[in-house]
């Protein structure tokens, strides 16, 4: 059975920066994409960034790509999501997903396993 766990969320003022990470454990294989999501109050979740664990190719939102920076620890099965400069419009609750693929999709309805959220606040 797959798990994502995710943590690293908080609050913090604009400018400043969060580690998000994301504990994964039952992935049988590396045939996986990993992505980050979000998801702000009234709004759709949104493609954030995503990684796949074979080659480690990376994809970004246009709005985070020079700020954000996504990564694995293979040996530990873990995805990070480095938030630098954040900003108010950041502030959402994020998601880690996985995805039975080694071709990275940026639809969220493409991938089969999520985890519980992690909440980041940015204030201005």
């Amino acid at each position: 059975q797959v798990q994502l766990v995710e943590s690293g969320g908080g609050l913090v003022q604009a400018g400043g920066s969060l580690r998000l990470s994301c504990a994964a454990s039952g992935l049988t294989s590396s045939r996986y994409a990993m992505g980050w999501f979000r998801q702000a109050p009234g709004k759709e979740r949104e493609f954030v960034a995503a990684i796949s664990w074979i080659g480690g190719r990376t994809y970004y939102l246009d709005s985070v790509k020079e700020r954000f920076t996504i990564s694995t620890d293979n040996p530990k099965n873990t995805v990070y999501l480095q938030m630098n400069s954040l900003k108010p419009e950041d502030t959402a609750v994020y998601y880690c997903a996985a995805e039975r693929t080694v071709v990275v999709h940026r639809n969220p309805d493409t991938y089969d396993y999520w985890g519980q959220g992690t909440q980041v606040t940015v204030s201005s």
